[in-house]
């Protein structure tokens, strides 16, 4: 199998797993505080992406930074931290249809950042299908619902989830720098992880929360490990995709993982579904079909 080929179905497996992500964690974050859930998840994950790269290069750990650690710090804290808490405080708020549709977003952001950063080229096909799955999603957001126990105030946590996306795009752009100096995917996803955890720790020091760190229940701890599971297949499987093809067309893919998203709100959340989020899941579909035919075509340098 070409690079090509893997990196899209890496992408393609992404955007399954995010879409099952995002309603699963909405029913795991009951009862659980944001910033205590994102700490301890990362914190796990980035210590098994740290052993995966300690094997990659064997233990020889004079190769296992070839870019400077500001980058890899960035990465974490921007992409690791910051973004996760935000999103997960909108999630909150917000259904977990409405937070998949806003994350996916993000390849507009990504595109942007990686044409005038990476000087990666966007083809016209990438930008007629990004802009076909964009106005799906408009159309999905053009609905509005009311507010109701599960999901509190909807135009809070959408700002907040917005936040969030512009953050992961602006460390998605850094980590395919990294990836085009050579770095190791696991090394950035290590860093993405581990250094996202210890700001999150952090956060929740800051914020008067480290009793609620030793006093998860059983269930809370189950539901924690169970997304901690999730999360790794998620990271491992993009970071993957972004170092065989260009971060635009892998995030434009993950565009895919709300109509999962949104199956999944209204059949076990009970969450509305008016017929333009229905349209628009189409439109997507749509776009994303013909994004995935886009050839990548990669820059050697920055």
């Amino acid at each position: 199998m070409n690079k090509e080929a893997l990196g899209t179905g890496l992408a393609l497996i992404t955007a399954i797993i995010s879409g099952f992500a995002i309603p699963v964690n909405k029913i795991f974050l009951v009862g659980i505080d944001p910033a205590v859930f994102t700490a301890v998840r990362a914190l796990m994950i980035g210590v098994i992406f740290f052993v995966l790269a300690s094997c990659q290069v064997r233990f020889d750990y004079t190769k296992f930074k070839k870019v400077p650690w500001k980058y890899l710090l960035a990465i974490g804290i921007i992409g690791g931290g910051m973004a996760f808490l935000l999103y997960f405080t909108g999630l909150k708020f917000t259904t977990g249809g409405r937070a998949a549709f806003l994350h996916k977003t993000l390849p507009v952001y990504i595109t942007i950042l990686a044409f005038v950063f990476l000087k990666e080229k966007v083809t016209k096909r990438q930008s007629l299908a990004l802009l076909v799955m964009l106005i799906g999603t408009f159309m999905l957001l053009s609905s509005r619902i009311d507010p109701a126990a599960f999901w509190k105030d909807p135009s809070f946590g959408d700002l907040l989830v917005l936040g969030a996306t512009i953050l992961w795009g602006v460390e998605n752009v850094i980590a395919r720098y990294a990836m085009i100096k050579e770095e190791s995917n696991f090394v950035v996803a290590f860093s993405r992880m581990f250094f996202g955890s210890v700001f999150l720790f952090i956060a929740v020091a800051v914020l008067g929360k480290t009793d609620v760190l030793f006093s998860l229940s059983l269930e809370q701890t189950t539901n924690l490990l169970i997304s901690t599971g999730i999360l790794f297949g998620y990271v491992f499987s993009y970071y993957w995709s972004i170092k065989l093809i260009n971060v635009s067309k892998a995030s434009s893919i993950l565009l895919l993982s709300p109509v999962i998203s949104l199956l999944i709100g209204v059949l076990v959340l009970g969450e509305p579904a008016p017929l333009l989020q229905l349209l628009g899941s189409l439109v997507i579909l749509i776009g994303a079909y013909f994004m995935i035919k886009v050839k990548s075509e990669f820059v050697t340098g920055v």
